[in-house]
């Protein structure tokens, strides 16, 4: 199998790490409930080391209602029954361990569920002990909200409370009520939190919607979205949150020294690691660089940025020149796919006929940029998007915008193990809690072990490469410019440079004449294999080279 004994370790060893990104949901059943759950993870740990990864993302499994699949919690510090008990987290990450695996956790720390302690109390009185422990405004004259900041889910983001006869903020669902993190109490609560998985032995943490913590204490109107201006992508087109420039509700300069804060307490343990979620629309690099420069707040963080449908040299080169030029000294983690978008198989083919060459293609492709990376379960199968009818759909965000936008558990049905058996390997329950679909189960693991033309293997065998290859990990990064339809980049190290060619269109393209070429010595890259720079050579469509340079 791919090297998973020689995966980096020390203090810098998430700097180049592979992370793959497990979904408990969906990853396995043990208890016949349809559900995923943490022995099912155990299960499979063997298998996420044959990839060759160095650490796992698991998104939420504590204590819920599950309103927002976990992302709504009530308890920080305990497991949700659904996915079984603190012992077994406690076993997975000791088998996860002694496979060489890290574990970074999920941490939903910008609200919580209102089932929380926290929020029932807040919201009893005006004056009890935890009242200004969430953001609290009292309403216009006129009884609407304090201003015009809207939901990420839809409508408002203030809901009224009889109780305390005021709004509350919320980023997201009603029942995800936002923290109010200018409250000292709040973040010295939240630190605790992140102390427990800590002194638990976790690896790290995945800190989820990361510049949401603070919200402007003025409570000042959004401006209106500039028409003419380019905007990010952190919402469909058809939800309204795109119309306005978020710059009071999230994204303010107090959250920069709370990223300190983490970044202390993280530092007090050996070879630990965080990576925020940063959802800003244009300003996303801009903040990433904030959140991650001078090496004493997080130590990375990952944006939207390749999350949508572009596929073009041109998007490419404009995204990650962006990201070289503004974050000098901070660290960037890239990812085409995770649970809360299409999955990228589906996002950027034409054809059905595209789908095992692009996932071949956008492998190589994230593998040979400077940063980490995060695979999503299941794109090592080449695994499209699931289509769903909307009686089939669990999640409220899809729910509240059908059919102009489908939701997010088109990416989230169960991982395919057994073609064969029901629900393709993934539960033996009646039901599963989303459905299996039969495309997904001709891709199942078992239908690709052994066939080394397989997505899988193509998976297993360029992160082979890429541990081959220190300059790839931990490289520096310089654009060649060229005047062909090409995305050519090359990895700096003083033992070696790496120059990588990429053909993303649907035609041949000239390679010789498009970079400097001379004397370089071809290599055989993963799933292309060798290709000389000689005149009249073409690089193929959807295809990549590689060269060592003299």
């Amino acid at each position: 199998m791919a090297n998973s004994m020689q995966r980096a370790d020390g203090a810098d060893w998430w700097r180049g790490a592979a992370i793959y990104q497990v979904y408990p949901r969906s990853f396995q059943d043990t208890t016949a409930d349809g559900t995923g759950d943490l022995k099912g993870i155990t299960r499979r740990l063997p298998y996420i080391a044959s990839l060759g990864v160095d650490a796992i993302w698991l998104s939420p499994f504590f204590k819920s209602p599950q309103a927002d699949m976990g992302y709504d919690v009530s308890d920080y510090c305990d497991v949700d029954p659904l996915f079984g008990t603190l012992a077994d987290f406690d076993e997975m990450l000791e088998k996860a361990h002694a496979l060489g695996l890290k574990i970074i956790i999920d941490q939903v720390i910008s609200h919580t569920s209102d089932q929380h302690p926290w929020f029932r109390e807040s919201r009893s009185s005006r004056d009890n002990a935890k009242a200004d422990w969430y953001v609290w405004a009292d309403p216009k004259p006129d009884g609407n909200p304090p201003n015009n900041w809207l939901s990420v889910f839809g409508g408002s983001s203030w809901e009224w409370d009889g109780v305390r006869r005021q709004f509350y903020l919320h980023n997201f669902l009603t029942s995800q009520p936002d923290l109010n993190f200018h409250c000292p109490a709040v973040q010295d609560a939240v630190l605790d939190v992140l102390k427990f998985w800590l002194e638990r032995g976790v690896d790290g943490f995945r800190l989820d919607t990361v510049n949401y913590y603070f919200h402007s204490r003025g409570l000042e109107n959004n401006p209106p979205a500039d028409p003419n201006a380019e905007h990010g992508n952190d919402a469909p087109d058809s939800n309204p949150y795109g119309m306005q420039q978020h710059l009071y509700d999230k994204t303010q300069p107090e959250n920069v020294d709370f990223m300190r804060r983490i970044r202390a307490l993280t530092d007090a343990y050996d070879n630990r690691t965080t990576v925020g979620e940063v959802g800003d629309g244009t300003r996303s690099l801009q903040t990433l660089a904030a959140y991650t420069s001078g090496g004493d707040k997080l130590h990375m963080c990952y944006t939207f940025d390749l999350l949508g449908p572009e596929f073009s040299a041109a998007h490419f080169r404009k995204c990650i020149g962006a990201f070289e030029t503004k974050v000098r000294d901070g660290w960037v983690c890239w990812a085409f796919s995770n649970h809360d978008v299409v999955r990228h198989v589906s996002r950027f083919i034409e054809t059905p006929a595209e789908r095992v060459p692009m996932a071949k293609l956008t492998m190589t492709l994230v593998s040979a940029l400077r940063g980490s990376i995060c695979l999503y379960q299941g794109e090592e199968l080449g695994l499209p998007e699931a289509e769903l009818t909307f009686e089939q759909l669990r999640d409220p965000y899809g729910i509240r915008f059908w059919p102009a936008f489908k939701g997010r558990d088109g990416c989230r049905t169960p991982m395919v193990w057994e073609g064969a058996a029901p629900h393709a390997g993934f539960s033996t329950a009646k039901e599963s809690w989303l459905p299996v679909s039969d495309l997904h189960a001709s891709l199942a693991v078992d239908r690709q072990e052994g066939d080394a033309a397989s997505v899988l293997a193509h998976y297993r065998e360029t992160l082979a490469f890429r541990n081959a290859h220190p300059v790839i990990r931990s490289g520096a990064f310089r654009f060649v410019e060229t005047n062909q339809d090409l995305l050519i980049f090359d990895r700096v190290s003083d033992e070696e440079t790496l120059r990588f060619c990429f053909n993303l269109t649907r035609k041949p393209v000239p390679l010789a004449g498009s970079a400097a070429l001379d004397g370089a010595e071809p290599l055989a890259l993963p799933g292309f294999g060798a290709l000389k720079a000689a005149d009249g050579v073409e690089l193929p469509p959807l295809s990549a080279a590689c060269f060592r340079l003299a």
